[in-house]
């Protein structure tokens, strides 16, 4: 038997808490990992709440995977269609989840246990789902959330968590769909700006430049700042790096793209663009993004923000704003992905990557209501 990670938002636990607990499901993307790992009748999800970071239950998989879109998690166009059928062998309502910070918790995972209470590099474990995780970090949980089924001890929330799960609200973006915004604290907004930000940030420009490149796409850097992503990455191919976009686009759609930190290009067409928010405020990237969708709804791309895991709520906040709601092409937190820099790192280590397309990018990326 093995056990997976399975991550929900507070609206998606809500939303499996008053279904009739028998499906889970996952984004379409994580369909070759699953096949990948084939996971079986009789192994385990244990579930864990972003946001809040609480664990919240264990679920016992009864079927195969299989494909539906009939809406569980979402009212409309539900994301979540990979899906298993499943058993709830403990499920807690979210107040009652118990916080990884807990020292039952914190100091028993073999992930966190040696580190200092107020780390973040324990997240990298959190980022997709379903992921497989360490039987024995498992087992101990399983047991941890059955006592706690029993007990019901309450964890109440903190003023930071009440916001978390306050600000996120269903808005209906036409007839036949909602999604959800989220009103950004502005008063907590993360400004990165001293010279060790910048040199990482230049860093995962250029690891992200050295990925697609071995990826076999052409790259796209901006002017401004080839000379020092050139410092730390050295292309392959003499070609590899675009002097000019081949791309047809009006003026403002390429001054808009010409500045995106990176693209992946394959002929005459952007795969990936990434936004690597390292040294500026949150929502500079964003609105880049956002302001090409809007000069190109129709262009067909997959669109990441790049940043520490420190910026990572920040970003979910931004990307939520009620205007980015309204788009044409759909919500910019159904298009616009986050990727951390601990995951461009690991990104980097996949063996064969040479012989891989981009899909490989899908396994590291985090979508805000997830």
């Amino acid at each position: 038997m093995k056990y997976y990670i399975n991550l929900f938002s507070p609206n998606t636990a809500l939303a499996f808490s008053e279904s009739n607990q028998e499906i889970s499901g996952f984004r379409i993307s994580r369909k070759a990992y699953v096949e990948n790992q084939h996971i079986n009748i009789g192994d385990k999800f244990i579930c864990y709440c972003t946001k809040i970071q609480r664990f919240i239950g264990i679920l016992e998989i009864t079927s195969n995977f299989f494909i539906d879109s009939k809406p569980i998690f979402t009212q409309e166009d539900d994301p979540f269609t990979l899906r298993f059928k499943v058993k709830p062998i403990a499920w807690l309502p979210l107040e009652k989840g118990i916080p990884i910070h807990e020292n039952i918790i914190w100091n028993h995972l073999s992930f966190t246990q040696k580190l200092p209470s107020d780390s973040t590099r324990w997240t990298y474990m959190v980022f997709s789902s379903p992921r497989l995780w360490p039987k024995e970090d498992c087992e101990y949980l399983e047991q941890v959330i059955l006592q706690q089924q029993s007990e019901m001890k309450n964890y109440p929330f903190s003023e930071a968590e009440k916001k978390k799960v306050r600000s996120l609200t269903k808005v209906r973006v036409s007839s036949e769909k909602e999604t959800v915004i989220e009103i950004p604290d502005e008063t907590s907004q993360n400004k990165a700006n001293t010279s060790k930000e910048e040199r990482e940030s230049i860093q995962i420009q250029a690891t992200l430049a050295e990925i697609g490149e071995k990826l076999g796409y052409k790259i796209w850097l901006p002017k401004s700042d080839r000379s020092r992503v050139l410092n730390k990455w050295k292309p392959l191919q003499n070609n590899t790096l675009l002097e000019n976009l081949p791309l047809v686009f009006d003026g403002p759609t390429l001054k808009v793209i010409e500045n995106i930190d990176v693209l992946w290009i394959k002929r005459h067409s952007i795969v990936r663009a990434f936004e690597v928010e390292g040294t500026t405020a949150i929502y500079s990237g964003i609105l880049r993004m956002a302001d090409l969708l809007a000069l190109q709804p129709m262009l067909d791309i997959k669109i990441h923000i790049v940043a520490s895991i420190e910026r990572r709520e920040a970003v979910f906040e931004q990307i939520n704003r009620p205007v980015f709601a309204f788009m044409e092409k759909g919500p910019l937190a159904e298009i616009c992905t986050f990727i951390s820099y601990e995951s461009v790192k690991e990104l980097r280590k996949e063996p064969h990557l040479e012989h891989m397309n981009d899909s490989i990018v899908d396994e590291y990326v985090e979508y805000s209501n997830d």
